[in-house]
């Protein structure tokens, strides 16, 4: 997730990042955090960790200090009951850069800082292409998390994965739900494309995470998404639902699909799928209703809560595979 790249520039910052972590701790490599002297964008997981980050972040920017490579034993150092050690790297916040990985919030990017020796820095593609900064940074391979590597004579820097979500939902339907489903994943790590025919819906401040397509063909971006995107349906009319259902259970491979609806709804779409010879294993993998079982409000605030637990224990699933064997 990266909503630090939301804050507003213009203003003197330091970029707080965890480099690094032994044990147990409150964020993982690659957390972040933009510090200013008033406010700050992000968090590295609160507490005192974050709160003596804060204060070190505030007095490199008094003393126009440019880079620290700090160690924090958890435990002893600050009280914390996580007992880890974690690595933090403050560095003053180059504008230029930042407006660079704003640019490319949908890229994968890789940003090579240097922990010790002189102050540089260098933006990397996922091919390990040059975007910015020094160019005589050493190679490395972009892949993995964020980590600490060691570079010729044994210098530090901090090889750091700034990644484009890997989780991608197209929603049908600028309703009520909607777009409160929409506000509910503005702050995830995911991407959205918000899709209805009705431009006029489709408010004018719309989250850095979303892409709105105003189309009367919708059928046609679900031919054109890519495999694992998962799809909502709850658009205006039942025909269009039903149209779509049809479309994404005729996708080869299993994508997760919610459809807005009753059990009711459920059993008269179920009848129509398979008269239009929808196959009946991908008719059964159909969620609907949609949401967390337990949670019976109808309020469109209350449908998107569910909704986004649900969508987050599907791709954590997907990236996790060997938690959900664990808890079995």
């Amino acid at each position: 997730m990266n909503d630090w790249l939301d804050a507003q520039g213009g203003t003197a910052a330091v970029l707080v990042t965890v480099a690094a972590v032994k044990g147990s701790a409150p964020r993982e490599p690659g957390a972040r955090m933009l510090v200013r002297a008033g406010d700050f964008d992000g968090t590295i997981g609160g507490g005192h960790l974050e709160h003596r980050a804060l204060d070190i972040a505030r007095a490199m920017l008094q003393l126009g200090e440019a880079r620290r490579f700090e160690r924090f034993a958890l435990g002893p150092r600050l009280g914390q009951c996580c007992g880890g050690v974690a690595w933090l790297a403050f560095e003053r916040a180059e504008p230029g850069q930042i407006d660079i990985l704003r640019a490319r919030r949908k890229l994968d990017t890789w940003r090579l800082l240097a922990l010790d020796g002189p102050c540089e820095w260098t933006l990397l593609d996922e091919a390990g292409r040059h975007l910015a900064g020094a160019v005589g940074t050493p190679t490395v391979a972009c892949e993995g998390d964020t980590r600490v590597v060691e570079g010729e004579g044994g210098r530090r820097w901090l090889l750091d994965a700034v990644l484009a979500p890997r989780d991608h939902l197209l929603l049908f339907g600028a309703g009520h739900v909607g777009a409160a489903i929409v506000n509910a994943l503005a702050a995830l790590p995911c991407r959205v494309t918000w899709v209805d025919e009705r431009d006029d819906l489709f408010p004018a401040v719309i989250p850095a995470n979303v892409t709105v397509e105003a189309t009367d063909t919708p059928e046609a971006l679900v031919e054109r998404a890519a495999p694992g995107a998962s799809f909502l349906v709850m658009t205006h009319s039942h025909a269009l639902d039903l149209r779509l259902c049809h479309a994404i259970l005729s996708r080869p491979g299993r994508d997760w699909f919610g459809l807005i609806g009753s059990s009711t709804k459920r059993s008269q779409f179920e009848a129509r799928l398979q008269e239009r010879g929808v196959d009946a294993a991908r008719i059964n993998d159909m969620v609907c209703p949609i949401g967390l079982p337990g949670i019976e409000g109808k309020a469109p605030a209350v449908i998107a809560a569910s909704v986004a637990a649900q969508l987050l224990i599907q791709w954590q699933a997907v990236h996790h595979p060997e938690d959900q064997l664990e808890s079995t």
